[in-house]
């Protein structure tokens, strides 16, 4: 409140150029968020098997379909999966990203490549970072592997997976990936 006890902070410009406070264009405050997960059946079997170094998804048994990470159910039949499946380690990029934009807290130095991972094998694919490959080169089809922390680091989250690298093998053709897209 000014001394005047108007309630308008004093000096404040309004967006005429009149006296008083002007529209709020940015906010800058301390925030957390703080939260407890609790996986489900499936994903505790996904996240136990990043804690030893594998991708175990989960099979459809009505259509066949592998997901991982399973949520526990088909999303296009709705039946439980209860199968476990797992998956090696290579896959295919089927879309990507360029980061080149700096943000607080950024922990990786841009530019960086964020994709869309199908592992061989799954039929939904999931996001991770790509490295070992100039940014100019990375392409929808480019065939991937994981690179997993060292075995002591390993633990029940994707942070035990430290990024998809190319694996050598000539791309995917479009045909195999592109209801994935």
């Amino acid at each position: 409140m000014s001394a005047s006890g108007s309630g308008e902070e004093a000096g404040a410009t309004g967006a005429e150029g009149t006296d008083g406070p002007g529209p709020v264009t940015t906010l800058s405050t301390p925030i957390a968020l703080d939260y407890d997960f609790t996986p489900g059946i499936a994903q505790s079997r996904f996240l136990r098997g990043l804690a030893a170094g594998r991708f175990v998804g989960q099979r459809c048994p009505r259509c066949g379909k592998v997901y991982v990470p399973s949520r526990g159910s088909c999303p296009t039949d709705g039946v439980p999966t209860t199968e476990d499946v797992e998956l090696g380690n290579s896959g295919t990029v089927t879309t990507y990203c360029v980061v080149n934009v700096p943000f607080a807290g950024q922990s990786i130095e841009i530019p960086y490549i964020c994709a869309q991972v199908l592992l061989d094998g799954a039929n939904l694919s999931f996001m991770g970072l790509i490295q070992e490959i100039p940014t100019d080169q990375i392409r929808m089809g480019l065939r991937v592997e994981a690179v997993w922390v060292e075995p002591e680091q390993l633990g029940p989250s994707m942070a035990s997976v430290r990024y998809f690298r190319p694996n050598g093998e000539p791309d995917a053709d479009y045909e195999t990936y592109k209801e994935y897209l």
